[in-house]
């Protein structure tokens, strides 16, 4: 079973890939993670590190607080 808080953390991850209208392959690209590991992300199938979370934040020039608000 999935945990509630990576659900919600991947569904505001895909919320704000999606505001900002971008694929999932150029979130990817500007975070350097892989693009099958931003949808597990999305998806609540990973859990990622806070370092992978802070690259996250800056390729979508938000703070870390934004994105877990």
């Amino acid at each position: 079973m999935k945990e509630e808080v990576l659900v919600q953390f991947g569904k505001k991850l895909k919320e704000l890939r999606t505001k900002q209208k971008l694929t999932q392959i150029e979130l990817a690209d500007k975070s350097g993670l892989h693009p099958n590991y931003v949808g597990m992300i999305e998806r609540g199938e990973r859990n990622p590190s806070l370092i992978n979370v802070d690259k996250l934040a800056k390729a979508f020039n938000v703070s870390l607080l934004e994105l877990f608000s």
